[in-house]
């Protein structure tokens, strides 16, 4: 009788305790897709109010200039925390890294987006977002940091991804097709399109796609760095903000050559900085450690795949509020974008856990032979 009554206590506490475990697993599992989509609300909000700022006259090296170093006081508590021993690693080559780093990540790829959609449209700008880890998959092949293996469906996958994605940009760029009168008016005015000729409006598609493409590419270059410098220096928080910090000092630099005047880097109460205190905040700080956050839970595959969401919500909230006309074309051609770059990640999924597998099954044979650099070579691709 006595252990009886010893073991319905003990019985109650190990429910209660299984009760709480799968309650916070539930709660984990339900974070995770909020945190992803709250991270694309971010974006789309972040790519909205810098057309609106970038149509009232903001120069994008200016908001990058400040955007930064906002960004770097956002993250610097979380490396002073975490971090704080990796001050007395830093050496000049990885200053030079940094610096690299800084100039592709920032002054390159955001200035030359930002340029691109102060051309064009939000909807239309991020396109070529979603194209970024195709572009640099295609380079990764080309500088063999990626294989490409055609006999297996994971590699299918990724090549008809890979097209699919670079068709859906054409369509998007050179098919226009019906205009699709979705709603009537829009609800945030602009000084955009209506005051611009039709011949004005050509050249600046034209010169905001180049820019745009030159986005990419600098994305591209940059996450092949960021692979490198992980190797070199494995710190998240301090590296993002002394990237943040010589980002901003060298937006300056070129701010400066292209002349812009005193009284442009000057702050009022308005919506330019507005925009540059909600980026700095919420797209590079809170984004950054939600998506952290993620990739630590569920791997570096994961967010990628609500991509697709920040194209559907952008669009749609750009013709909604902007007034930006929806064609045929551009909905044809966002589709095959989706599509591509599901295809591309599941091929790309499907060839981390055939990796990870596979070095599980060798890794305790190299440890016998005392081969564990090799293991590390042979273990998948810090592309991802």
């Amino acid at each position: 009788m006595e252990a009886a009554a010893k073991a319905a206590p003990e019985a109650g506490l190990k429910e209660k305790i299984s009760k709480a475990l799968s309650l916070r697993a539930f709660g984990t599992a339900m974070m995770l897709p909020l945190s992803m989509i709250l991270v694309q609300v971010f974006t789309m909000v972040t790519v909205l109010i810098c057309k609106l700022a970038l149509n009232a006259s903001m120069h994008p090296f200016v908001f990058l200039v400040y955007r930064n170093l906002i960004a770097a006081a956002a993250i610097a508590p979380l490396a002073l925390i975490f971090e704080r021993e990796m001050w007395k690693k830093i050496s000049l080559v990885i200053w030079g890294w940094i610096s690299i780093n800084a100039a592709l990540g920032i002054v390159l790829a955001m200035g030359l987006y930002y340029h691109g959609l102060r051309a064009t449209s939000a909807a239309y700008s991020v396109n070529f977002l979603n194209l970024i880890p195709i572009i640099t998959f295609i380079i990764a092949i080309m500088l063999r940091a990626e294989k490409l293996v055609l006999t297996r469906w994971p590699g299918k996958m990724k090549l008809l991804g890979t097209l699919m994605c670079v068709c859906g940009a054409m369509v998007v760029s050179l098919f226009k097709g019906r205009r699709l009168h979705l709603w009537a008016t829009r609800l945030l005015r602009s000084h955009s399109a209506a005051t611009r000729s039709p011949a004005d409006l050509h050249h600046g598609m034209v010169t905001g796609t180049l820019f745009l493409c030159g986005s990419c590419l600098s994305y591209a270059l940059w996450f092949i760095v960021q692979a490198r410098l992980a190797k070199v220096f494995p710190s998240k928080y301090l590296v993002t903000t002394l990237t943040c910090l010589l980002g901003s000092l060298q937006s300056f630099v070129v701010g400066i050559s292209l002349g812009h005047s005193r009284a442009e880097w000057k702050l009022k109460w308005d919506l330019q900085l507005l925009t540059i205190v909600y980026s700095g905040v919420f797209n590079t700080g809170v984004t950054y450690v939600l998506v952290s956050w993620v990739i630590s839970r569920r791997g570096p595959i994961y967010p990628s795949m609500f991509s697709p969401l920040l194209l559907i919500i952008t669009t749609v909230m750009d013709s909604l509020l902007l007034g930006t006309s929806i064609y045929v074309g551009s909905v044809l051609g966002t589709m095959l974008i989706i599509v591509g770059l599901y295809a591309f990640l599941w091929g790309k999924g499907k060839e981390l856990q055939l990796t990870c597998v596979a070095g599980a099954a060798v890794a305790p044979e190299q440890k016998q032979d005392g081969s564990e650099e090799e293991a590390r070579e042979q273990g998948g691709d810090g592309m991802a």
